[in-house]
């Protein structure tokens, strides 16, 4: 053991005698030493003010020069905004600046909300009315499935496009829009559209898959503020039809609001920890809320693919570490990356920035990249590939959006008359049917390799 150094001749001892103690040494050197430790600290912020003053004189040269010389002309605002993505791109790939003008799509993505009039429009016929939401401005104005929008605030809908026509409705800040429809009789009626905050679902097609074993399935396509709520009333409508076991799908969910995602495994969990959270200079271990446990005890099947990420690849790794759901599919994006968003100058800007990494409850990093090259991200417990045509497939109905039960009888009514499908059905998805035959008891199809 070493032993601790002891003072030397020239060191000075906690007690001294002589004038020093006489005239009060220990206080002046304590002054001395907060004048010394002061003058440090201004020298210090001296220096890199006039580092910074000269980085931003150089950022303000280089403006006025392209400004002034480059061959086209150029706003200062779009100059600044270009150097602001720049520097934090050099960060990583998921640091960035959102201008002004789209900070309107990450209010969408983080609040699950967007000015507009509650209908699915049909790709093939625009403003074509696949089916209104319920409550929205638009069944509260009578617009039913199959009513095509001829004309909306003094345009004609034919001489739009998708983006024109989108812009209208989310531009119109609680101001009516005069609008002409037709039905699918070809009859014409006018009536008043005022676009107000709805809710973008991100829980869709939530339907009981087999109603004598009660096997239910729902997808999450991203984690929004209002997931949570929107997952408990799809599986509270789920249990009033007779569910008894869940599929959970979490394919090409790209993440999204992290308190989301770890509402709905403290769902399954009873107690324990969630998530993991390590910033720069602290670790903060987010547990689970026993009262909030509000299906423990359901069986379920989770699915993942290369493309779940982020906040949802903390559920799958928070059920797969307390045992409470199987997770099928393939291994995750590998996203284990917390960004924080923070709004600049009002309107004219927003930071998200890279501030922390998360692990699952048993430590394992999420992020695919550990600084030794190494994927990470969460390994199903039972692998299942798809090929690029079947992913495709199921993406596409993925993004589609459920019609509620009661305009169903009305689009099965169109889809009659005209001879066409309407509505993207459920394609062949042998990761589902592996999810149901584990539910079912079954053993999983020869395919499938158990991953450890």
């Amino acid at each position: 053991m070493t032993e601790p150094a002891r003072p030397t001749p020239s060191e000075p001892r906690a007690r001294r005698s002589g004038p020093a103690h006489a005239f009060g040494g220990g206080p002046v050197l304590f002054l001395f030493g907060i004048v010394i430790g002061l003058l440090y600290a201004l020298v210090t912020d001296r220096i890199a003010s006039s580092t910074m003053d000269r980085d931003i004189e150089l950022v303000r040269a280089v403006r006025n020069l392209a400004m002034e010389d480059f061959v086209n002309e150029v706003e200062s605002d779009a100059l600044i905004d270009n150097a602001l993505r720049g520097m934090l791109a050099g960060l990583d790939s998921h640091s960035r600046f959102y201008s002004a003008e789209e900070i309107a799509q990450v209010n969408r993505e983080t609040s699950g909300e967007f000015r507009g009039i509650g209908v699915v429009f049909r790709n093939a016929i625009l403003g074509q009315i696949l089916f209104p939401f319920p409550d929205s401005p638009a069944a509260r104005a009578g617009l039913h499935v199959g009513d095509r929008l001829v004309e909306i605030d003094g345009r004609a809908i034919d001489e739009l496009d998708a983006g024109e026509l989108q812009s209208i409705i989310q531009s119109a800040d609680g101001r009516t829009l005069a609008t002409v429809v037709e039905d699918l009789n070809q009859e014409r009626r006018t009536t008043a559209l005022t676009p107000e905050r709805i809710i973008d679902p991100t829980v869709r097609h939530a339907r009981l898959l087999d109603p004598d074993t009660g096997i239910g399935y729902l997808a999450i396509t991203s984690f929004s503020h209002r997931t949570p709520d929107e997952f408990d009333d799809a599986v509270k409508t789920l249990q009033g039809r007779g569910l008894q076991r869940l599929v959970v799908d979490l394919r090409s969910n790209p993440g999204g609001i992290l308190d989301a995602a770890v509402r709905i495994a403290n769902r399954f969990i009873e107690r324990g920890p969630i998530v993991a959270t390590r910033t720069r200079s602290e670790t903060e271990v987010t547990e689970a809320i026993a009262t909030e446990a509000l299906y423990r005890g359901v069986p379920l099947v989770v699915l993942v693919d290369e493309r779940s990420a982020s906040a949802s690849e903390v559920l799958a790794g928070a059920l797969q570490d307390h045992c409470v759901a199987a997770i099928v599919g393939e291994p995750t994006y590998g996203k284990g990356t917390v960004q924080t968003l923070r709004q600049f100058s009002g309107e004219r800007g927003i930071v998200k920035l890279t501030t922390a990494h998360y692990y699952t409850p048993s430590w394992r990093p999420i992020e695919r990249d550990d600084g030794a090259g190494e994927r990470s991200g969460i390994a199903p417990d039972h692998v299942v590939e798809l090929d690029e045509t079947e992913h495709r497939r199921i993406r596409a109905f993925l993004r589609t959006y459920s019609p509620p039960p009661s305009v169903l009888p009305a689009i099965e009514a169109w889809e009659e008359a005209s001879e066409q499908r309407l509505l993207t059905l459920h394609p062949d998805d042998r990761q589902l049917d592996a999810a149901v035959a584990l539910l079912s008891g079954e053993a999983p199809s020869s395919d499938d390799q158990r991953a450890f």
